[in-house]
This record gives structure tokens, sequence and C-alpha cells, in this order.
């Protein structure tokens, strides 16, 4: 099936609630915290700084710029009107952050707009990423910044012997779920060809193994991915989403999943 990212205003509601969940889940991981201090950290915006995150969900980040010192204002857009509901209902208590529903290919906000753009594990599901970055480009002010941060979801791994069938629930779930699982890969020029000065480039290792809760959910989503393409049977899907569960409670289980973040400035 096609990322249900790609067109997630269209996708089913009951799906996009699912994914609302999983997106909050991931948040609340102690690692992934870690790996977004570590980005933003990067950055140098001027006081009284604006901020947009474009594809926010359900705002996890976008909530995290609003309390960084220095930044006034920040606003966070999302093709996916039950993602930004839900990014509302979590983000009402800070005043200096809204949220409202937008196309990452044509932002509704004029040039020279913003000091800072972030994509937030955002592009790989664009099927345009260069529009997408062309519009940053158009909304940020002359001493703009851009920050990235996406997975290489190629490197996602569940393996722990040579054909391990869980790892076959893992490629489903990429293949299922990530439009373009290379672009992070290509990025550098990409940012080169839209008029991006690319100032830092790092990699992030994201690994779970006593309490997978959000690598489960992969293995979950490419489970049931197999099954609706009737690759799988119920009764093995259950077999394999069990098997992951037992690894967990025996001690057995290992997740990996590299990601890479980049900040660039605008180049005149």
């Amino acid at each position: 099936m096609p990322d249900p990212y790609a067109s997630i205003a269209q996708a089913d509601e009951a799906l996009q609630t699912k994914l609302a969940e999983v997106l909050e889940l991931r948040a609340a991981d102690p690692q992934q915290r870690t790996m977004i201090d570590a980005y933003l950290s990067a950055l140098e915006l001027p006081k009284d700084a604006i901020a947009l995150e474009v594809g926010c969900g359900t705002g996890a980040v976008t909530r995290i710029l609003a309390t960084m010192a220095g930044i006034e204002k920040v606003v966070g857009i999302d093709a996916s009107s039950v993602f930004i509901e839900r990014a509302c209902s979590l983000g009402g208590r800070l005043s200096h952050l809204s949220f409202e529903t937008g196309d990452a290919r044509a932002l509704a906000f004029g040039d020279a707009s913003f000091d800072l753009v972030v994509f937030h594990t955002t592009l790989c599901h664009l099927s345009d990423p260069e529009q997408a970055l062309r519009e940053a480009h158009r909304v940020l002010r002359a001493t703009g910044q851009l920050a990235i941060f996406d997975g290489d979801y190629l490197t996602t791994t569940v393996a722990i012997h040579d054909f391990d069938p869980l790892q076959r629930a893992v490629e489903a779930m990429v293949a299922n779920f990530v439009h373009n699982p290379w672009l992070t890969r290509r990025l550098p020029k990409i940012l080169q060809s839209t008029g991006f000065s690319i100032g830092g480039h790092r990699s992030h290792g994201y690994m779970q193994t006593a309490e997978p809760t959000y690598m489960l959910t992969i293995i979950d989503r490419g489970v049931e991915a197999l099954v609706a393409a009737e690759t799988i049977g119920l009764e093995e899907a259950e077999a394999l989403k069990a098997e992951a569960r037992r690894r967990v409670k025996a001690g057995e289980f290992f997740g990996h999943i590299s990601f890479v973040s980049i900040v660039a400035s605008k180049e005149s």
C-alpha cells in the first residue's frame, strides 16, 4: 500500500488516529528527545525568532520549539486535521504556539516570514520534497535557518540472526509507510539545488531493547501490511507479533534505526 503519510488528509480517520498515537509514543521516548535536543542545539537564531514546523504531526517537536529561549512565536502545520486537532489539545497552554492545516508544497505564508523552518521526519513522506524545500526557502528570512531530521529507514533492523522472520515485517513497514527511504542519503544534493548551504550534518543512532515500545509499532505495522497484501495469513501474523513480545520478555529483543540531522542556511 502507498505511504499513508504521503496523503494523510485522505487517509481513514481511524488510521490517522492510530498514527497520532504512534507519534506521541515515539516522542515520549527519552532517546528521541536527546536526538531532538542535539540537532536543535546547533541552531543560531536571532532574538525573538519566529519558527515554523512543516509536517508537525501532533506537535511534539513544535511544543519543544515553543519552550526554547529566544523563540517568540511558533507555528505548526500539517495536512491532517486529526493530527492538528490533537496538536491543539496538547499545546493549548502555550499562548505563542499555534497550529493549522496546510500543505508543505504551498505554504500559506508570505515571503521572508520566518527565522527557522523545521522538517522533523516529514520529507521522507513527501512525493515532492524539492518543492517543499523551495517553499521553505521562500518563507525564510535572509539569515534564516533550516533544520531537518529524518530516518535513514533502510537501516531499520530487529534481526538477531540470519533470515530473521521479524526483519521481513520491518521491511514491509518501511516499504508501506515511507515514501522515499533513500531521502536522507540524497539530501545534500537536494538542499544545494534548492538554495541552501549545509552548516551541520550528523548521524544519530537509536536503539531499543528492554522496552521497545516504538519498535514494536514498526513490527506490528509491517505485519499488518503483509496481511493486507495477502503475503501472510492471520495465524502467521499473530505468531510474528507474539515472537516480538516473547523476545522482549526473554531479554532478546534488539531494534535499531539510524537518523540524520542537517542544519542549513538560506543562500541569498
